[in-house]
């Protein structure tokens, strides 16, 4: 068994100084360097970052739907605002390679799993049954 396995964190630190004494020219024994799972950290860490976004979007839109299907409800400005601020985050951690990934219509049957059957007893109002707004729409600054 591996650091990778028993020690992240070791591990970790290990194959970042071993890449970067490579980098810097020093011959090293390919044994020591753990490839596969580097090769599988670098793209993990794009990974997460896309479904990161993908987190923020679902929650930008549980937001946008529950200010939509309760219009009247006292949360509403804070339902805005929240989704706002999602919207914001998601649009800073947003590459362009991501728009091939993000599934907008899955993510919205998410939110629309995500909402309450009622708010302070109220049933929401209809709410569309495909996405109301484009991935630019939500990326685009209000």
């Amino acid at each position: 068994m591996s650091d990778y396995d028993t020690d992240i964190l070791e591990w970790s630190e290990r194959q970042a100084a071993l890449l970067r004494r490579r980098a810097a020219g020093q011959l090293l024994n390919d044994d020591e360097v753990d490839w596969a799972n580097i090769a599988e950290e670098i793209e993990s860490v794009g990974s997460e970052q896309w479904h990161a976004v993908e987190s923020l979007l679902l929650r930008a839109l549980i937001h946008m739907l529950k200010a939509e299907g309760w219009s009247l409800a006292r949360d509403v400005p804070h339902w805005q605002a929240e989704a706002r601020v999602f919207r914001a985050q998601a649009r800073r951690r947003f590459v362009p390679s991501m728009r091939q990934k993000i599934n907008l219509p899955s993510i919205y049957a998410d939110a629309l799993r995500g909402l309450p059957e009622t708010i302070d007893g109220q049933p929401p109002l209809l709410m569309p049954a495909v996405c109301p707004v484009t991935l630019d729409e939500l990326l685009s600054v209000d």
